[in-house]
């Protein structure tokens, strides 16, 4: 997160999820400081249609970033605020298996999900500890791939067999006027956001995250679960949504 307050802020929160007995699994990116590593080495971050375009040098510093610096500050902050942690990737246990894209010709090494074994993180989860899950995976040769962690959650969320899933994003949500803040939509079905996103009102990192909500909403992606998506710039906006969903 952008904000170091607010990142203490929500990994309070799942600690004290973890404390009353709440069972979860933390899944995380980090565009913006993979964008800063990749500055420093002097590449230039691409995107298409909201998706990282990964060459091997860029696949190199993805790793690097999400698997070693942020996955493992994570797990640090965690474990000092008093719960327990466990820091993965999708390579560890073969928890995720990845294959190429099929946009692989204009993403280069960003994968698509195509099996989840989720049996580490049962015994994870069974002895009290908070799985922490770095959105980086394999193939079956041992290839890895940058997975989008907006369309990662969901297989991962069926996989263990979770009743809710809660996405946080750190925008309030979709805007009709990407650059006003003020012109939130409040309300809105399915047309329109299909309309709106031929329309280029809903661009970059947003469109892997409503392309997932619309997938759950028309049930294309063979999922059912409670599902939120949150502002991760309101305080305690993830407990208020777990106390509303109980």
């Amino acid at each position: 997160m952008k904000s170091a307050a607010l990142q203490c802020n929500v990994l309070s929160d799942l600690v004290l999820f973890s404390c009353v007995g709440l069972r979860h699994v933390l899944v995380h990116g980090s565009g913006p400081e993979i964008n800063a590593w990749l500055l420093c080495t002097s590449h230039e971050s691409k995107f298409d249609n909201g998706l990282r375009v990964t060459d091997a040098h860029t696949m190199e510093v993805v790793e690097m970033v999400l698997d070693g610096k942020i996955n493992k500050s994570l797990v640090d902050e965690i474990n000092i605020l008093g719960g327990t942690s466990v820091g993965l990737c999708g390579k560890d246990a073969r928890l995720l298996t990845a294959k190429p894209s099929s946009e692989s010709a204009i993403l280069g090494f960003v994968g698509e999900v195509a099996r989840v074994d989720p049996s580490v993180l049962h015994s994870i989860l069974a002895d009290g500890h908070i799985p922490v899950i770095a959105s980086v995976a394999a193939d079956e040769a041992g290839q890895g791939y940058n997975v989008n962690t907006d369309t990662t959650v969901g297989k991962l969320a069926a996989a263990v067999g979770a009743e809710k899933l809660i996405l946080l994003k750190d925008v309030a949500g979709i805007l009709e006027d990407r650059n006003d803040p003020r012109s939130l939509v409040k309300e809105i079905d399915i047309a329109r956001i299909r309309r709106m996103m031929e329309e280029g009102k809903v661009a970059g990192g947003m469109i892997p995250k409503v392309s997932f909500s619309l997938g759950i909403c028309l049930g294309f992606l063979g999922i059912f679960f409670f599902y939120y998506c949150l502002n991760s710039t309101c305080f305690h906006d993830l407990i208020d949504s777990v106390i509303l969903m109980i």
